[in-house]
């Protein structure tokens, strides 16, 4: 592994024009055994996390437990306030009446996963990101309009400069450029 410390190299970037060559691009960089690179398209492109080999699961996996928490603690919070805490006996009905509880467990079971699924995918993808190295390439304005970009980074255990820089010329780029810090 060729890593520095104090590279002022972030990675390499090549360009491309279609989304067909992106994706063409980034699975034939997975298949010669990079696995820290990223891709930057102005829409969504069916079948890239596939192509990157993205398989992280700790966002639904987070949303399922604030879902299981929301609906517990909604459901908890009903049984504590009518029995414990206010109890008042209406007509000889029991406390604890759990079929009137459904719709608050419900409600708070979607409040707490959809809150904790936004902000389990804002903190795993380091957002907010003002900044990002890929912002000192100057054919970089164009990702937002009509440019497809796949940058495979140099903390890369397969990572070598002149290699990689090889390797992605030889997928037929628009262009390929250094990535610096």
């Amino acid at each position: 592994m060729e890593t520095n410390k104090q590279s002022p190299l972030y990675g390499i970037l090549a360009e491309f024009e279609t989304p067909e060559q992106l994706l063409d691009a980034a699975a034939q960089a997975r298949d010669a055994g990079y696995k820290q690179m990223d891709a930057y398209a102005p829409f969504p492109v069916e079948g890239m996390s596939e192509a990157l080999g993205f398989r992280d699961k700790r966002v639904p996996l987070l949303t399922l437990i604030g879902g299981f928490c929301g609906g517990i603690g909604g459901f908890t919070l009903l049984w504590w306030c009518t029995t414990i805490a206010y109890p008042i006996n209406i007509a000889g009905r029991p406390l604890f009446g759990w079929p009137h509880f459904i719709a608050i467990t419900f409600e708070c079971t979607v409040l707490i996963s959809a809150l904790t699924g936004t902000l389990s995918m804002l903190i795993l993808n380091g957002l907010p990101m003002p900044y990002h190295p890929v912002f000192n390439v100057p054919a970089f304005a164009r990702a937002s309009s009509d440019r497809f970009f796949l940058c495979i980074e140099e903390k890369d255990a397969k990572f070598n400069r002149e290699e990689t820089m090889k390797f992605l010329q030889g997928l037929s780029p628009l262009g390929v450029s250094e990535v610096e810090r």
